[in-house]
This record gives structure tokens, C-alpha cells and sequence, in this order.
């Protein structure tokens, strides 16, 4: 067992939530690596090594929630750390998507994080512990191209921050939730969406390497922050975005256009 209590991490079965699980195995913390595909979350979990456990997850149920987390703390003495990672993105227009791609996205990226983040705080009220959401940029700001994502994203920063204001009401001092908001990150989750011009705002500043959210989550943890934008600069872009939305939807055709010169230069690199 180790030193520091458990932690658990959704969608870990690659990308980003895999280097999330390998930070928190570092950290000295028993990690139960979860994903959908329970066969990638269990290679994660034997890469990581003795102090990592697998197991196949569909975060929106709560009930399947609830029991990853008692294994978790069955096997860790407590949970300490709770990351909700898992995403789902359909690009397009909203009157586009079928209804099983606009629930799916709202099911898994909001009603996920709720469920994680309610089951955590079940069993962090006597010994405290942190709750970081993966959010995205798309949660503050109007998306084209992804409407939904970015309902279901806002309806995550809302949750969260909402969350947090309970908590200190309810006099809960000992647990912090903590959002982080990244701009595209070069993921599994973008790399099919070159020719997809749904996806362009995504391209439409510099990518992240999973590396730098990564780094972020680490100084999340160590000092709690409701809210942390990747890169500062585009989240300063996003909150003026969300504060006129006029100026941002007139201007959204340059930002889109910027993003599919991205796309175009990156396929064409794919391509050689």
C-alpha cells in the first residue's frame, strides 16, 4: 500500500489520462486507471507498475462509478486524488449530429464529471482530497463547429465551481476541486480531425502537448486553483469572448480560417 492515499483517473486507457495516471504513480499514489476499453486501461496499468490497478469504466453510470471508487479505497486505505478525464468529441453543427452523438457528448462530459466528482466527495468528507475536472477552453467561451462539446463542457466549469462554493458552505474546507482548461491538445482526440472542419478552432491556436496539461495538473495539486486556462494567453481570449459575444462571432470566421490553414499544413506534413 502506498504512503499516499489512492487516486482514480477516467479515460486513462491513452492520450492524455494515461500521463496523468503515470503523474500520479510518481506522486506515490495506488492508481486505479480506468477507461471504457478496459483492455488499454489494464496495458496502462501493467506499464505503470505495482502501484497501478485497471478497470473497465463507463462513467455515466453512477452506480459503476460508485463501485470503482470502493475498490479503490478497498485497496488504497483512502482516496485521495480523483481525476475526471474521460471526453467525448463530435464536431459539426448541433441540427447535424444525430441525437446519440449530442447525448453521448453531454452524457460522458458533463453527467461523467458529475458522477465522478459526487462519488469522490463521498469518500473524501472525514480525510479531505482533490477533485481536478479536465474541462477545456470550450467551457468558457462560444465554440463553432462544436456546440454541443461546448455545452457539455460549460455545463462541467458550472458544476465544478458550483460544487466548490457548496462545499465551503456546507463548512467542507478539506476538499478542492479544481478545473483545468486547455486549449487543443495534440491527443488521440484530435488526431483523426486534420480534415474535419468541425475541429478547426481546435487548430486554431498553438496545440498543446499532453506533457504541458499534465504539468498543470501536478501544480493544481500541489496549489488548488478553481480554474486554470492552457495557454494564459488564449484563456484571457476565451473569458473576453464569453464578455462580448457579438465581437467574438464576428470575428470567428478569421479564427476558423486560421485554425483550417492549421489542419491543412498538418495533413500535409502527415502525408510526406
Amino acid at each position: 500500500m502506498s504512503t499516499r492515499g489512492g487516486a482514480v483517473v477516467t479515460g486513462a486507457g491513452r492520450g492524455l489520462g494515461r500521463l496523468i495516471a503515470g503523474l500520479l504513480v510518481d506522486r506515490g499514489h495506488d492508481v486505479l486507471v480506468t477507461d471504457l476499453d478496459g483492455a488499454a486501461a489494464a496495458a496502462v496499468a501493467a506499464e505503470l507498475g505495482p502501484h497501478a490497478t485497471a478497470r473497465a469504466l463507463y462513467v455515466r453510470d453512477e452506480v459503476a462509478v460508485a463501485a470503482a471508487r470502493d475498490e479503490l479505497v478497498e485497496r488504497a486505505g483512502r482516496l485521495e486524488v480523483w481525476v475526471n478525464n474521460a471526453g467525448v468529441l463530435v464536431t459539426g453543427p448541433a441540427w447535424e449530429q444525430d441525437a446519440r452523438s449530442r447525448r453521448l457528448m453531454l452524457e460522458v462530459n458533463t453527467l461523467g464529471t458529475i458522477n465522478g466528482t459526487v462519488s469522490a466527495i463521498e469518500a473524501m468528507r472525514d480525510r479531505g482530497g482533490h477533485v481536478v475536472n479536465i474541462v477545456s477552453l470550450a467551457g468558457l467561451a462560444p465554440v463553432p463547429g462544436e456546440a454541443v462539446y461546448a455545452a457539455s463542457k460549460h455545463a462541467a466549469i458550472g458544476f465544478s465551481l458550483s460544487t466548490v462554493a457548496d462545499l465551503r458552505l456546507a463548512g467542507m474546507k478539506n476538499i478542492d476541486v479544481s478545473c483545468i482548461c486547455p486549449d487543443g491538445i495534440w491527443t488521440p482526440m484530435l488526431h483523426d480531425k486534420l480534415d474535419d472542419p468541425g475541429a478547426a478552432l481546435s487548430f486554431s491556436g498553438r496545440l498543446l502537448q499532453p506533457e504541458e496539461v499534465v504539468d498543470a495538473v501536478g501544480r493544481v495539486l500541489d496549489k488548488p486553483r478553481p480554474v486554470t486556462t492552457l495557454p494564459r494567453s488564449r484563456g484571457v481570449q476565451a473569458r473576453l469572448a464569453a464578455l462580448a459575444p457579438r465581437v467574438a462571432m464576428a470575428a470567428s470566421p478569421l479564427v476558423v480560417a486560421r485554425g483550417r490553414r492549421t489542419q491543412k499544413k498538418m495533413q500535409k506534413q502527415k502525408d510526406r
